[in-house]
């Protein structure tokens, strides 16, 4: 809530109407007690009013000996090009604040 109250602050907005994440499979954020979570905290501060929004980003690999740029599925760390298990992880471990809109 940190930092959505203080881009809010910055931009003199009233409140916060809807607020836009992007959340990485291998994040380790569960999707459903984040939005539980959420919904508790944002009681009595300047997101009461706010819709979550969650996009949930695949793993996205780059195979380091063709250079091949995949999406990680059924947990195949490996490349459907070569087959090789030398990847390097380029998207899908964090979390983002991507949006926000706000009530100025």
């Amino acid at each position: 809530m940190g930092l959505i109250e203080e881009n809010a602050k910055k931009n003199n907005a009233r409140s916060v109407s809807k607020v836009v994440v992007k959340i990485g499979r291998l994040s380790g954020i569960e999707p459903h007690l984040l939005k539980i979570a959420f919904d508790t905290f944002k009681e009595k501060t300047i997101c009461e009013n706010a819709e979550l929004e969650m996009i949930i980003q695949d793993i996205v690999a780059k195979c380091e000996d063709c250079k091949n740029e995949f999406i990680i599925e059924d947990n195949r760390f490996v490349c459907p090009e070569c087959q090789s298990f030398n990847l390097k992880i380029i998207d899908g471990e964090d979390m983002y604040l991507m949006s926000l809109e706000l009530d100025i």
